[in-house]
């Protein structure tokens, strides 16, 4: 789930719930009203926005929807967000006592448990804290980035069962490996057996979600709302939703089948194979060890 990734302009914005189960969907949505909507309820009545809708901050309403994700029969593991949500400690609260991991994004001058501003904790770090690290598949390739993460200390009213552990609280950081002066801040609440690179694959989650929405908009039209009312707003959001999530799950089985297929070659007879732009000719040899786990003699 992620809600920074979202459609705006200077009157409504769309915030969305992201699950991967079966490919890259949009599972949820916010209508962001602003205070000069929620205080023009004359405004508000001419465009249908029911009477009780009043202000709601983003982070109030990326905690709706968090706890929506969370009734609902998606698995929900791990919510990832841009500072404007790293920052916020009701957020990050929600999550610990939801027991949910995060990864979440922080502006330089966050404060944490047990370290001051975040900026300076990793100013101090050496040069073998940092590793070289892809957190993720791009357009150009893997993106790699170097990463260092310290453990910070814990916190027994959300962090232990009794007297034993079984969360811990991570700080990380991303630095260009172009850019060395360009770095990233996260706060991070995972269980105790996830690993540094864990953390840094759901960080790099982000980039998935931006391109979820951006197919939603090049595709179904996610962003080409042209509606006057409250319940039209809606309506197109999720209709356009609902058609990017039947495009993601109809590819995701396409891929699937592909796969299979490559998986499972059909046998034949004949000894010439492609090779790029050439033709050779594969002479039988003795089966080897794969061969015959995988029951295939060539």
């Amino acid at each position: 789930m992620q809600a920074p990734g979202r459609t705006e302009n200077c009157q409504i914005g769309v915030f969305a719930a992201y699950a991967s189960t079966l490919g890259r969907a949009l599972v949820d949505r916010e209508l962001y009203l602003p205070k000069s909507w929620t205080e023009d309820r004359e405004r508000c009545r001419t465009a249908r926005v029911p009477d009780e809708r009043e202000f709601t901050t983003k982070g109030e309403l990326a905690r709706h929807m968090v706890l929506r994700a969370l009734v609902s029969p998606l698995p929900i593991a791990w919510v990832t967000a841009d500072s404007a949500y790293g920052q916020d400690n009701r957020f990050r609260r929600l999550l610990e006592q939801s027991g949910v991991g995060y990864v979440l994004a922080v502006p330089k001058s966050q404060f944490s448990v047990g370290c001051s501003r975040i900026e300076g904790l990793f100013a101090q770090a050496p040069d073998e804290a940092w590793e070289k690290v892809s957190c993720g598949d791009g357009a150009k390739g893997p993106r790699v980035y170097h990463w260092a993460a310290v453990r910070l200390p814990a916190v027994a009213e959300f962090d232990y069962q009794g007297e034993v552990p079984h969360r811990m609280r991570w700080a990380l950081a991303r630095r260009s490996i172009s850019k060395p002066d360009e770095i990233a801040y996260y706060l991070a609440y995972a269980p105790l057996q996830v690993t540094v690179q864990e953390l840094v694959r759901v960080a790099g989650a982000r980039w998935a979600i931006e391109e979820c929405f951006q197919a939603a908009k090049n595709e179904c039209g996610l962003d080409q709302y042209e509606v006057r009312r409250y319940v039209g707003w809606y309506r197109h959001i999720t209709l356009a939703m609902l058609a990017h999530a039947f495009l993601a799950a109809t590819a995701h089985q396409v891929r699937e089948k592909g796969a299979e297929q490559v998986r499972h070659p059909g046998q034949s007879g004949s000894q010439w194979r492609r090779f790029g732009d050439s033709w050779q000719l594969v002479v039988p040899g003795p089966p080897t060890c794969a061969d015959i786990e995988d029951g295939v003699t060539r």
